[in-house]
Parts: C-alpha cells; structure tokens; sequence
C-alpha cells in the first residue's frame, strides 16, 4: 500500500492484530516506507491525543481493552471459590474488568495478591468482561514494607521498622493515600524491581501512631501479616453454638479434674487428675487422667470456623494481646475448661507403673466439670507449705497425688534422657497504658514441669494409639541435627575446654553430658545456646521420624486444640477411629494432610517470629532512657559486621558494630566465630564476659546498638585507627600504566 492509511483503517488493524501494535507493525502492514514513517507517526500521535490509543513502550491499543496477555492480580476467591484477576495497570475510562482464571489441569494453586501473566479473551453476557488462561506466575506477593511516613514536599518516604533493612523508600504524592507525618504506614513496592536508586512504594494502609501504646505487637503482626479480625460469617457460625450435653459421652463431672495454668491464662484446654493404681499387679503405680477441650464438637471439618483456625494455623501470644485461632466465644467461653461449669472433653486415662513407664491408656470423649482453675505459683506454694484458701481443700485429694504421679515420670524421664536445655524464658510486664515496668526472667517451678511431663505422656498416647490403629495423623517431628551443625557444637565445646565425643550414633544423653559437664561454669549459657542452635526446628508431618529431643519414637500434638489447629486434627483421627460421631476426620481432609503440615508449620514459624520481634521492641523501648549506663553481659554471637551481647540484667540482645570493637583492624573467621585483632592478636569469641555502654535504643525496629568498653575485664582503648580512613597506598607499576592508559587517551597528534 502506498498511501497513508486512515486513522479509522489504523484503529481497525489495532483491534484486529493486537499482538502486532509497534510502529513497525503498522507500517510493514500498510506498506509505508522511508520519509512516510514520518506521516504515519503524525497520524498515531493525533490518535493518542484524541484519546483513541495510549502508546505503552513502543506498542499502541485501545485503551479501554486489556491486551490479549496481561499481568494481572489475583483477588479474594468468590463465594463460589472462582478466582478473578484484576489489571495492574488500567487506563481506560470507568472501573477496570476483571477476568475469570480458567484453571487448566497442572496449574500452580493460586492465591490472593498472585501477580500472574494471563492470556486474555473477551466474554459477553457475563458478570466479567475476560477469560484468563495461566501463561505463568509471575511471582510472589509484592514486596511489602512496614514503617514510619515522613511528609515531603512531593510526597513523602517510608523509613521502614525492620532493623535489618535500612534503605528509605520513595512515595510519591499519588501514592500517599492520605497517610500522615509520623504515622506507622504499609506499603507496597511501586515499579520495576530492578531500577537504580531508592525502591519506590505506595501506601495501602494506614495503621496510626507508632509510639501509642500497645502498638509494639500491631507491628509485628501487620509486619508477618498474621490476620488479626474474624470474618462475619466465622463469629456468626461462633456465635450460634450451644454447650455440648451428656449425650454420647461419658460422664467425668465426679472426678476433680483441676487446671494450672499461668496467672493470666484466658483460656484453659487441659485438665489433670491423678491417683494411687488399685490394680495389685501395679503397686506402686498411678492413674494419671488428662482431659482436653472437645474442640472438635464445635469446629467441624470444612465449617467457616474450620477455615479460619487452619488458616491461622495457631494462636500468636504477645505481651499485650492475643491473636487467637478461634473466636473467644470458643476459645475463652465454650471450650475453655472454666471451674465448676460442664465442658465437653476428650480425656485419656494412662497407668504407669512405680517407675514411671506408661504401661496403659484409653480414650473417652466425655463431660467433665472442673472443682478448680489454679495458677502455677498457688500450686507450688502449696506444696512448698503454705496454701491459699483455694488449693488448702484439694491438698490431699488433688494436689499431692499429682506430685506423687510427677516424682515417678521424673524417673522415667531420667531413663529417657531427653535434652535438657537451661533456658530462662523472658516476661515483659506492662502496665495497663501498655508502658512496660520491667522485663523478668521467668521462674521454672516444678508445677511447670508436672503438667509439662502430664502433656508429653498424653500426646505420646494419641501418637501410640492412632500409629497402631494405622490412622492418618499429624505427627510432631524432631529430626537428628545435622552434621555440620553438630561439628560447630564441638568447636564451640572446644573453647570451652569441653568436648562432645565424635564417631558414634548421637543421642540425647551426649548432649546432655556435655550440658552437665558446663553446668556452673561461666561457659553454661554459651553450651546451651551452641546446642539450641545445633538442633532442627521441629516441624509437622504425617509421617513418623521421632523425635529426637524428647527422645520420643512417636509423638503428636493432642493438648491444646484451642491454640494449635495440629491438635484439632489429631482430635479428629481419635473421634474417626473410637466411632464417636460424624466430626471426625474428613476424606478431603486426609487427603490434604501434608500440605496441611507444611501450611501450619509455617504459621507457626511465623508466630514465633512475630512475638520475638514484639519482645525485642519492648525490649528496647524499656532500655531506651537508659541510653549511655553501662551493662555487663556476655557474647552470644560473632560475624563479620560485629559482635552480639546478651545482656545479663534484661536478656536483651545488642549489637557491637565492627567499628566500636578498638583502635585496629579485626579479621572475622567463620570456622571458629572469632575475631581477631591484627595489632594486638586479642580474639573476641562466644561467651566472653564484656562490659558495655548502651549507646542507642529504637523501639520502633527493636536495634540496641552498644559500644565496648571492656573484655574479660580489661579495657579497650578507644578512639580510631591511626590506619583507618587512610587511602591505601597503590603499587607504583599499576600507578604508571594506568597513568600512561590516561595519557593515550587525552593525546591528540595532528598529522
């Protein structure tokens, strides 16, 4: 074609070959050549102004069409469980379409917030405009930051909260959604990933005042994106229950089954009895009951409630709330063993004999009223011979049958040797205005550990009985440490003057051998803390590996059903094989098992995540009018950029930048996680007692930066390097070509 087409047959060719819309294409399907291209742009332009095209790089379409591949975002799944995707970009006039993911057998699953390229076609006389074919998934969420926003003159940027992220991000004025000075924002990246220069991200949600109170845990959990509000559809549902009755049960309301839970507990799911065996072949022995919340009466299988709890996967705790997995007309009313109400239970009944070795178990799904709600502290005091008014009644009925039953699992436990880790656990205290009074170490007593070793010989029987009736299940699974990790350990053992014998099959025993043998000495915390780390996480698994910290050959998860959905499975497998009701496990549930496995381990990382980082904010906001007092502590980590301290008054973790160790030049080895001073020969190492000055607290991120002021009792000189900041000295023959190179360049010779 020789002439100039018109601006009707060009939009024409558009909607017809929408794959084929650069220039290029145009004038090769219209044949315009050499000077007429310059026709042809003059007639795409006035298109473009007029409003009939929108240039996107070096293509032009109908900007009310999407094109027939797009990069889309995946949104909430329908009531119907469809899935439509929604344009990243819309330039068109009136709302953008949608399209329908027609999924082909082989497609990834797909989930809210998916970026994923779609091949496109148009539907007519349907709710949505497009059909969508999955080409790929692009990719994972958008990157997400949490942080302060700070107002500019065009716009504003994002100072983010996570300590380990120090980069600002852009927001432009568009993309500020009305967020406020100072206001604790999250945002979303805006924009290709890979340009140069500060990220750029657009606010979508504004979360208030970061300094208010109690707004420590709100950041972790919109940082870890815990979801922290029930649907309507999961409160009505919760709402709408009524207390379970006798029907179908057996009735346990006659024995005084009693709960000791922490003093600020706000629900309650396990109970415990215990009682001298009348059997004469078991002298000695005991009957021990545990009963559990029936939680499985309230949340059936495929339920809103069952949705909601798998995908919360698990309560988070934190200093300030709770985020619980179940509504609290569950968790804190109807399945929470209150005292002196009847509550539906699934109890198991375990002898064990005078030496404390579980000999026998059955199950019942019953209804039982407890006589008593305790704490950990009235209990042990009781026992230690002074009891309040409310345990004095239950002393030698219920208290002391417990201890009695405790002393004989200790023995079994000795035998059993599991790993026994000194860890003193932290407790923030708050005030009501969600100020924190004071950061304690928590007290271990032995009521801790009788309910704790009560739980460990419940769970172990769910295991036993479900494994040998061969019945799907979730299993708690501890792997052996990994060799490297465990070839670490020794080294750390080493320095310690300690060691951990080699060439033979690890057992729980060697460690604890080694954790004796530091016991008392100024290395005990570095021990335990270089065993913790050598260990695997433990994780969910519908296969049996042990476990190997419990030194356990099978173990499940049965006692908290109102806080771990893992236990509302195991639940679930205990109703299907007794036959006692329809609200066992479910054929689809079975069939999902694993990725149910893997879905609420990760929740549960997640958690632990979240409320460490709380503790660290809460942490830091208590140290920050402490700033520049000193504070003894003890190395717990080594790396390149710095040294870790944990300070011995708080627990608190602080970081000594590689810049405040001393006047020389520190060389890092990995190997052995030491520094050492190339001047002096000093090495810093794990465990080394040190004396520090706090010198910054950021409550916020939860940083404690500190500077060194000595190690193991002698001083550290400070100020800088007489090396440092000096430029290196260049050899001279890398100095002269490079300055002949220049030369040649800058030489210009006329002929």
């Amino acid at each position: 074609m020789s002439q100039l087409p018109s601006k009707d047959e060009i939009l024409q060719w558009i909607s017809d070959n929408p794959t084929e819309t650069s220039k290029r294409d145009i004038a090769r399907a219209f044949g315009i050549k050499g000077a007429a291209r310059i026709d042809l742009k003059r007639i795409l332009k006035e298109l473009e102004a007029e409003g009939h095209l929108e240039k996107r790089k070096k293509t032009y379409r109908d900007p009310d069409r999407l094109p027939p591949v797009a990069v889309m975002r995946v949104g909430v799944p329908d009531a119907d469980g469809d899935l439509f995707a929604h344009p990243m970009e819309w330039a068109g006039e009136g709302a953008a379409p949608v399209a329908l993911i027609v999924a082909k057998p082989g497609d990834p699953a797909l989930g809210e917030g998916d970026q994923v390229l779609l091949r496109l076609q148009e539907v007519a006389d349907e709710d949505h405009a497009y059909e969508g074919r999955l080409i790929r998934r692009i990719g994972t969420n958008p990157r997400k930051v949490l942080g302060i926003f700070r107002a500019g003159s065009e716009g504003g940027r994002i100072h983010p909260i996570d300590k380990g992220d120090d980069k600002e991000w852009i927001v432009a004025v568009e993309a500020v959604a009305g967020a406020r000075d100072g206001e604790l924002v999250e945002a979303e990246q805006a924009g290709p990933k890979g340009r140069m220069g500060l990220p750029r991200a657009r606010i979508v949600a504004r979360l208030g005042d970061p300094s208010a109170p109690k707004a420590v845990s709100l950041i972790a959990i919109h940082q870890h994106g815990i979801p922290d509000e029930f649907p309507d559809e999961v409160i009505a549902e919760a709402d709408a229950m009524k207390p379970a009755g006798l029907d179908g049960r057996e009735d346990l309301r006659e024995l005084p089954l009693v709960t000791i839970d922490p003093s600020d507990a706000r629900d309650h799911d396990d109970a415990c009895f215990a009682h001298e065996d009348d059997d004469p072949k078991n002298a000695g022995g005991y009957v021990i009951w545990v009963a559990i919340a029936d939680v499985a009466h309230y949340v059936t299988p495929g339920s809103a409630l069952d949705r909601e709890a798998k995908k919360r996967g698990n309560s988070s705790y934190f200093p300030d709330r709770v985020v619980p997995m179940l509504p609290d007309r569950l968790s804190g009313d109807l399945c929470s063993l209150h005292e002196g109400v009847p509550r539906a239970c699934l109890a198991v009944r375990m002898q064990i004999d005078a030496h404390g070795q579980k000999i026998g178990h059955r199950f019942v799904r019953g209804l039982m009223k407890s006589p008593a709600s305790l704490h950990y502290q009235e209990v042990q005091a009781a026992m230690d011979g002074a009891p309040n008014e409310k345990v004095a009644p239950l002393m030698e009925e219920v208290i002391r049958p417990l201890y009695a039953a405790y002393d004989a699992l200790c023995d079994a436990r000795a035998a059993r040797q599991p790993l026994d880790l000194d860890l003193p656990e932290r407790k923030v205290v708050l005030s009501e205005e969600g100020e924190v009074l004071s950061v304690n170490f928590t007290e271990r007593l032995d009521a801790h550990r009788l309910i704790e070793e009560f739980m460990i010989l419940a769970n172990v029987a769910a295991a036993e009985t479900l494994l040998a009736k061969k019945s799907p299940l979730l299993l708690r699974v501890h792997e052996e440490p990994a060799p490297e990790k465990l070839d670490a350990l020794r080294e750390v053992a080493e320095t310690a003057g300690l060691s951990l014998a080699k060439g033979q099959g690890l057992k729980t025993m060697h460690l604890n051998r080694l954790l004796k043998a530091a016991e008392g000495t100024d290395h005990a915390e570095q021990i335990n803390m270089a065993t913790l780390r050598a260990m695997t996480q433990a994780y969910y698994s519908p296969a049996n590996f042990g476990h190997f910290g419990l030194s356990l050959k099978s173990y499940a998860h049965f006692t908290s059903p109102i806080r771990r959905y893992a236990d509302l499975v195991v639940h679930r497998a205990l109703i299907s094989v007794h036959g006692w009701g329809e609200d066992g496990l479910s054929p689809q549930e079975v069939e999902r098992l694993e990725q149910t496995a893997e879905h609420i381990s990760q929740t549960e990382r997640r958690s632990m995540l979240a409320e460490r980082d709380t503790n660290d904010r809460y942490l830091a906001a208590f140290l920050s009018e402490r700033v520049g007092e000193e504070f003894s502590g003890k190395i717990s980590g080594v790396a390149r950029f710095g040294v870790f301290v944990r300070l011995d008054e708080t627990g608190a973790d602080g970081l000594i930048p590689m810049r405040s160790l001393g006047r020389e030049y520190f060389q890092f080895d990995a190997e052995s996680a030491t520094l050492t001073g190339q001047d002096s020969g000093r090495v810093i190492g794990m465990g080394q007692r040190v004396t520090v000055k706090l010198a910054e607290a950021v409550p916020v991120t939860g940083g404690i930066a500190l500077e060194l002021m000595s190690i193991e009792g002698k001083a550290v000189k400070r100020g800088a390097s007489a090396r440092r900041g000096s430029a290196p000295r260049r050899k001279q023959g890398q100095a002269k070509r490079k300055g002949a190179k220049m030369k040649r360049k800058v030489e210009r010779r006329r002929k």
